[in-house]
């Protein structure tokens, strides 16, 4: 009688545990990620590191500072100017603990000359880190600087990474390529490293697809004005970043967050359409991946669901 409610309990205590054990061992694994931005050209960048930081899907491991160069409001020193607003995002999000790297001040100047700076060399460092099998996803919002660099000082990384950037126009029913963009004019030759290299893991976020991605200013202001902290830092941030302001629109009403479609895109890649395509004609002929719709509707109401769980 004893044996049999000993079998019973073990029976009733397997059958409690199992789903608990179940759940642990289906639950995702978080992507070991690393953000580089321009942080200081526009307003969006903000928000995709927001929407990154604590986020479930990723294990941020480090955030890294890319310059601008070409902006017409560019100082001597972009990459200090993007720094500096990592370092105020973290600070007010009680992240501390996220390293910030500080990148390259200046674009490449050859093919085969990388910058190196702090940036590259935590890249390498974090690559070589990565289990067997795992890869490392690096997300560039800016230029691409830092991480052609890092591919330059050290091409062993490339097995172990995979490159998601956002940058160039690209019509996908011709297949034709314009980097006429911000992001991309700001290191062309970067640009063109990552795309000639054979074997690099690349998508592309272009600004074809990321433009449909927009907020307005009526949604902010109801969701993040007046309460303090990082909420109204970015509207602040929305409020006085003049780049694109014009007599017609002071406040600017609307705002595209290509940056934050490109979070999106990894977080959730149920919500992305996803091809590969040829390379431009100009550079080495490979297949990458372009991101060519995204559900703009879904990717808005999951950004402000995380939000939420920042500011409560």
């Amino acid at each position: 009688m004893i044996l049999k409610k000993s079998k019973r309990a073990i029976l009733l205590l397997t059958l409690v545990l199992t789903p608990i054990e179940f759940v642990a061992q289906n639950a995702p694994a978080k992507q070991a990620l690393i953000i580089d931005a321009d942080t200081a050209n526009e307003v969006d960048d903000l928000f995709a590191l927001v929407r990154a930081i604590g986020a479930p899907e990723f294990d941020l491991l480090g955030i890294t500072s890319a310059q601008f160069h070409t902006s017409p409001l560019a100082s001597d020193s972009t990459v200090a100017e993007s720094q500096h607003i990592n370092e105020e995002i973290v600070r007010l999000l009680g992240r501390k603990d996220i390293p910030l790297p500080l990148g390259s001040n200046g674009p490449l100047t050859k093919t085969d000359q990388p910058e190196p700076s702090e940036a590259a060399s935590f890249i390498i460092e974090k690559a070589h880190q990565m289990q067997e099998g795992k890869k490392l996803q690096l997300v560039i919002l800016g230029s691409c600087t830092n991480v052609a660099s890092a591919i330059l000082l050290d091409p062993t990384i490339v097995p172990k990474i995979q490159v998601h950037y956002l940058g160039f126009w690209h019509d996908p029913d011709t297949n034709t390529y314009n980097k006429e963009e911000f992001n991309s004019g700001n290191d062309v030759i970067a640009v063109n490293v990552l795309l000639d290299y054979p074997t690099l893991d690349l998508s592309v976020m272009t600004a074809t697809t990321s433009q449909h991605l927009v907020f307005t200013k009526q949604t902010v202001d109801q969701r993040l004005k007046g309460k303090g902290g990082i909420a109204d830092y970015l509207v602040n941030r929305w409020e006085t970043y003049q780049r694109w302001w014009t007599k017609e629109d002071p406040l600017k009403k609307k705002w595209v967050m290509w940056d934050v479609a490109i979070i999106q895109a990894l977080a959730h890649p149920e919500w992305t359409t996803t091809k590969e395509f040829l390379t431009p004609s100009e550079n080495t002929q490979r297949h990458i991946k372009i991101h060519t719709a995204i559900a703009v509707e879904k990717m808005e109401a999951d950004f402000w669901r995380h939000l939420d769980t920042l500011l409560n």
